[in-house]
């Protein structure tokens, strides 16, 4: 069974679902300094963009809105963004491609560096079971606000997959990785089969360069 890993913002859907998260947290009333929140969003992303996110600190920021609730609400409000926003905004193509690599018996996994309470939702409304994502804490039921475990950002996609495949670098040769952002070259440099897919500059040049398969997934 070979792996098919699959990152979610920009390549499975038109957008981050992190930052539309955050809108949307805003607009439906869980966020008390609206503006500055999404200034600071807004900030932190322009860093990513450049390789020079500090992942720890965005994720600090963005759950801070849901510090103190319960799964069961945080639940209820994502199954809502995802019907409102992220559902108009899964790539045709993605699902396409998606249908095709199990059709043909192979490992789907998406790996994000979203958190967790995001990326498995929309996930499994994509038909997607396993995933890599940040890991957000929960204690007696409750949103922490913190994170745990290594992130799924950057190098740590490569080492998360590793210890889901239990270290077989061998799987990583057979696998492919559709991908749009250079922050993920760690892990598409490992695997068989690199996609670009809706390529940020520096993975396109560097995609080229490569030889690997460019798409446009619109």
């Amino acid at each position: 069974m070979k792996l098919a890993l699959f990152d979610l913002d920009e390549t499975l859907i038109s957008g981050d679902c992190s930052s539309l998260w955050s809108a949307y947290m805003v607009a439906n009333g869980w966020v008390a300094d609206e503006q500055a929140f999404l200034q600071q969003d807004a900030a932190l992303m322009q860093q990513y963009a450049v390789g020079k996110m500090d992942m720890q600190e965005y994720m600090r920021c963005t759950l801070v809105p849901l510090a103190g609730r319960s799964e069961t609400d945080v639940a209820a409000m994502v199954a809502n963004y995802i019907q409102d926003v992220i559902a108009p905004r899964i790539y045709a193509q993605a699902r396409e491609c998606l249908a095709a690599h199990r059709a043909q018996g192979d490992r789907t996994v998406i790996i994000s560096a979203s958190g967790e309470h995001l990326v498995r939702p929309i996930a499994r409304f994509l038909g997607v079971e396993e995933t890599l994502a940040i890991g957000v804490e929960i204690k007696e039921g409750r949103f922490t606000g913190a994170t745990q475990g290594t992130m799924t950002y950057r190098e740590g996609k490569v080492s998360r997959l590793l210890e889901l495949i239990n270290q077989d670098d061998s799987l990583l040769q057979q696998a492919s990785f559709y991908s749009d952002s250079h922050n993920d070259l760690p892990l598409l440099t490992r695997v068989g089969q690199p996609v670009a897919v809706n390529p940020d500059a520096i993975l396109l040049q560097h995609a080229r360069q490569a030889g690997w398969p460019v798409y446009a997934w619109r």
